[in-house]
């Protein structure tokens, strides 16, 4: 089996080996993934976090036998990480270690020496993390604070707090446990929304029962009842609620 890192601060995963090819998700800095077939430009990895797959550039990946360790992840919205004692900018979620990481040709190292502070599923904690997303522009496959979509939100905050997620909205609402009324909802719970055909197709973290944060156009704050998403400002109703899921 032979393994691979990104070694830049967010790398394109795409549906094809092509950069025409639609973008399904993104790999951050760090993490990593294992190599399913290599071409010319481009490789099929499939992501060790969550198991998905599609194909990356093959420049913006490091082949290594020896995976980093992840001591856990960047909580700031935005953070300073060096390569070759060059700062970039790296995403909150992004893999953070207490040491400096050594790869083949790479030489990573990070601008903070402690690790973050554990973060347990506490309303005031998830608040903290979810609104570092606030204004975040909506980018299908997208996971960063550069652009993220709906999975990809749920996905990077839930990391946060241990609970991992796989990549796609129907695959997260397949786990947890069963809320019945919203009214019954708390905050950190996910509602799934699906669209004319049933299919879900959208997921978001309720912040109580009567509101909810979500990537739609961008990371936002708006109202929900019990038939679904009602967006601020134009007080328009966007999406269908189907079921909402308890992680805790």
């Amino acid at each position: 089996m032979r393994f691979a890192v990104c070694i830049v601060a967010v790398a394109p995963v795409r549906k094809e080996p092509s950069h025409k090819s639609e973008m399904v998700s993104q790999l951050l800095l760090l993490e990593a993934v294992v190599i399913l077939e290599v071409l010319p430009d481009f490789v099929k990895v499939k992501c060790l976090y969550d198991g998905y797959e599609g194909w990356c550039q093959i420049i913006q990946l490091v082949e290594t036998d020896t995976l980093p360790e992840t001591s856990g992840w960047h909580q700031q919205a935005l953070n300073e990480v060096y390569i070759h004692q060059q700062a970039i900018c790296v995403s909150l979620g992004t893999p953070w270690n207490n040491k400096a990481i050594i790869l083949p040709f790479f030489d990573i190292s990070f601008q903070i020496s402690q690790p973050p502070a554990a973060l347990y599923f506490t309303e005031k904690n998830i608040k903290q993390i979810s609104y570092s997303f606030l204004g975040t522009p909506y980018l299908w496959g997208g996971k960063s604070v550069f652009g993220i979509d709906c999975s990809g939100f749920t996905q990077q905050v839930f990391k946060l707090f241990h609970v991992v997620l796989p990549r796609d909205a129907y695959q997260q609402a397949e786990l947890g446990n069963s809320i019945g009324f919203l009214e019954e909802a708390k905050c950190g719970d996910l509602a799934f929304f699906d669209n004319e055909e049933g299919r879900i197709t959208h997921v978001g973290i309720l912040l109580n029962a009567y509101t909810i944060i979500h990537a739609s156009g961008y990371v936002k704050i708006d109202a929900i009842d019990n038939m679904g998403i009602i967006t601020t400002p134009h007080s328009k109703r966007t999406h269908h609620l189907r079921l909402i899921k308890s992680f805790r």
